[in-house]
């Protein structure tokens, strides 16, 4: 069974329906367990639907959706943890 982190503890900032939201979003693409714990999401299953490429390819799918996409960004971390990290806005004057 392969297990996928997404660490959300900067889109959490976002409130806690956003990540239900996700969870469920998740949940309903992959046909997985899903598990959301204080600063991430744990995604278990097998095979295709938890590789690190189709969970990269959903979450941005799911910033887009929420009009999220011009604030965060998907970046891998180590093996088998995604994070959603916060763009930094350059402010120009």
């Amino acid at each position: 069974m392969l297990e996928m982190r997404v660490d959300i503890s900067e889109l959490k900032k976002e409130g806690s329906d956003l990540i239900k939201e996700l969870a469920e979003f998740l949940k309903e693409k992959t046909e997985v367990e899903v598990e959301t714990s204080a600063d991430e999401i744990v995604v278990k299953g097998e095979g295709k639907k938890v590789s690190k490429t189709y969970m990269r390819v959903l979450l941005r799918k799911f910033l887009h959706k929420q009009e999220l996409k011009e604030y965060f960004r998907v970046i891998g971390s180590k093996d088998n943890m995604l994070i959603v990290k916060e763009r930094k806005i350059s402010e120009e004057e």
